[in-house]
């Protein structure tokens, strides 16, 4: 039986799209159950739906904190029985509670080589600081926003002339490489959470993760 993926996400769903792309040409043994948006109206969920997928609304203004929120996308969640989460671009800082209660299978994706920049506006930070590459980085979720064990990291050059949305477009590329590559390892019980950090194939992975170059 294909394994179950539910995606949360508050945009665009490019990386949601990677998904689908990769699963429809079979690199990826898994179905998507459920696409979940804390937004109204996003492509994202066009893109699930034109791909048939089911897809929920749960907006955060409709809940007095930020707890009760996450409460209530836990219960949607679990209906579905999910062998991994992923967050594509769900800008909604989590709870401890609900990062807990999924730990060891909530994978987050963010566009810079990590420890660089977590948070907002990386491209812009990385050309204010003058880097000489850029990239993304595919992690576990942990209570603390973007650090979380690394599971693996493409590497992009900052060219003469790029601006925040050129080096994006760049990063985006690899972004829908290694994001399905690091959840189909996760799906073929390759990757795993240890106390440890991110360990692939039985060994334990760098602070880095695993550098993918291609």
């Amino acid at each position: 039986m294909d394994k179950k993926l539910v995606f949360l996400i508050s945009g665009s769903g490019s990386n949601l799209q990677a998904f689908i792309d990769a699963i429809k040409q079979q690199s990826l043994n898994a179905r998507i159950a459920l696409v979940i948006s804390n937004k109204a109206g996003v492509k994202g969920l066009q893109r699930a739906q034109a791909a048939h997928i089911s897809t929920a609304v749960l907006e955060h203004s409709s809940f007095p904190d930020r707890l009760a929120f996450d409460r209530a996308l836990m219960a949607l969640i679990d209906r579905q029985q999910p062998d991994a989460v992923i967050l594509a671009g769900f800008m909604r800082i989590l709870t401890p509670e609900f990062v807990s209660h999924y730990q060891g299978k909530l994978f987050n994706i963010h566009p810079s080589l990590l420890p660089k920049y977590p948070g907002l506006h990386t491209h812009q930070r990385a050309l204010d600081n003058g880097d000489s590459e850029a990239g993304a980085s595919v992690h576990f979720v942990v209570p603390q926003l973007d650090a979380g064990p690394l599971v693996i990291q493409a590497r992009v050059p900052v060219l003469a002339g790029d601006d925040a949305n050129t080096l994006a477009q760049r990063v985006l590329t690899r972004e829908h490489i290694i994001y399905p590559m690091a959840i189909r390892w996760f799906l073929e019980n390759r990757l795993q959470l240890s106390p440890d950090g991110a360990i692939l194939d039985g060994s334990l992975l760098p602070p880095q993760g695993f550098s993918y170059t291609g």
